[in-house]
């Protein structure tokens, strides 16, 4: 009968390469700067107040729409 899978030092060995590889794909990545992840961060918060208050808006006029409905 044939083995499926090898010895745990082998898959030892292959989880050790394989972290090796992430921080070699790591390394070769393009950080943002500090001034692009400001800057996108920002972005980022200022569409979620945004997209915030214009589902508050939509919830008060359908929670006003349904109470006058219902009343």
């Amino acid at each position: 009968m044939q083995q499926r899978f090898g010895s745990g030092a082998a898959r030892r060995g292959i989880n050790f390469r394989f972290f090796g590889e992430v921080v070699g794909e790591l390394r070769r990545v393009t950080w943002p700067t500090m001034n692009e992840t400001l800057r996108l961060t920002l972005m980022v918060l200022a569409v979620s107040a945004v997209i915030g208050v214009v589902l508050g808006i939509a919830d008060l006029i359908f929670g006003w729409g349904f109470g006058l409905i219902l009343d």
